[in-house]
């Protein structure tokens, strides 16, 4: 057993997210959102750096040698999987690992609204989702995957960096690829995909133009695409998608993403106060004629009016979704407040509103 696996252990007995190491600094788990400090001496560099070290695949600390950054994943079976991040900084090394769940939760079990089923079961096209860092977006692509496991008889081709949720192939073949370990890139591991005859493909980050590129051209030609991106909104993620562009290929990419594009989760997690944990609000945007006629046209600003009276289609404004929480006491106002769209609609359940509020 690796030493490091006591941290991992403590992780699990307290319900962490996140185990951080870093030089001159005690261990600190993230519980609930927060970091709290492990009772355990002060790491020192070369005692934390043999630790870390004992667990990474040599590939992995060249390239972290070269670098100074590098992540990987690491299992502990029977217990869970890890994504890791080493990088040196100003003291020494750190280290940072994100706990992933060795079952994947059903979209049931999450709790994601019905039209969320709807978008595994497609035969081609673009689903992105997206949120901040640590926002469940994983957690929500892997319950979808894993719906299509279920009730397709197809190929999933999944490329990560590095690999999370592991599924076991079920009604479909499942084969996962990893960037650094498998494959060279996201963009080299797409190019391949389409000659190794799949139906879904799982991005997991589309991080750069050529990427973005390669899956919507394979959303394009037959194949039903996942991504995420870092964006806070569906209207903000179309023009991410588009603004990677330059400027003299953006309309046709507005044309392609209007063909292509079938759906947006846009989420964000918040602490509960009914009960330990996190939960999820989320905006939901599918595609339509009409909302592909604004994406050809350039007129994202108008999507989220779109959302707010399509709600029959499946659409879910955020901040219903953050209402529906505030009157169920899950959530706290004041965090709702912080993370709404409309801040008028939360004021009043505020017992001290902010005097800097504009009507």
């Amino acid at each position: 057993m690796a030493r490091i696996d006591a941290f991992f252990k403590l992780m699990s007995e307290q319900k962490a997210s996140d185990l951080h190491l870093s030089t001159n600094n005690p261990p600190m788990l993230r519980i609930n959102g927060d970091l709290v400090r492990v009772d355990y001496p002060t790491l020192r560099g070369d005692d934390l750096k043999a630790m870390v070290y004992e667990i990474a695949p040599e590939v992995k600390t060249k390239v972290f040698e070269e670098t100074g950054d590098v992540d990987f994943g690491y299992e502990i079976p029977g217990l869970a999987r890890y994504r890791a991040n080493f990088y040196n900084q100003k003291y020494g090394i750190g280290a940072v690992f994100r706990l992933i769940p060795s079952k994947v939760m059903t979209c049931d079990e999450l709790g994601l609204p019905p039209v969320l089923k709807r978008f595994p079961l497609l035969k081609k096209g673009l689903v992105l989702v997206t949120g901040p860092t640590g926002s469940g977006k994983s957690t929500t692509l892997a319950a979808m995957i894993d719906y299509a496991n279920l009730m397709r008889q197809d190929h999933i081709i999944t490329v990560e960096d590095p690999i999370e949720f592991v599924h076991k192939s079920q009604q479909c073949l499942v084969n996962h690829r990893e960037v650094g370990v498998h494959t060279r890139s996201f963009a080299a591991a797409l190019r391949g995909a389409l000659r190794e005859d799949p139906d879904i493909i799982l991005v997991g980050e589309m991080r750069d133009l050529e990427t973005i590129e390669l899956a919507l051209t394979a959303a394009a030609t037959g194949h039903l695409v996942f991504g995420t991106l870092h964006t806070s909104s569906a209207a903000k993620t179309i023009d991410r998608v588009i603004d990677v562009f330059p400027t003299n290929q953006q309309n046709q990419i507005r044309t392609t993403l209007a063909e292509s594009l079938k759906g947006v989760v846009a989420q964000n997690l918040f602490r509960r106060i009914d009960r330990p944990g996190r939960v999820a609000a989320l905006e939901i945007l599918v595609v339509d004629t009409a909302i592909g006629n604004l994406i050809r046209e350039g007129k994202t600003h108008q999507i989220p009016g779109m959302i707010q009276v399509g709600k029959k289609k499946g659409n879910l404004p955020l901040d219903d979704a953050i209402m529906e929480h505030l009157r169920a006491a899950r959530v706290s106002p004041e965090e709702s407040y912080d993370k709404c769209t409309d801040k008028k609609k939360f004021r009043p359940f505020l017992q001290k509103p902010p005097d800097d509020f504009e009507d």
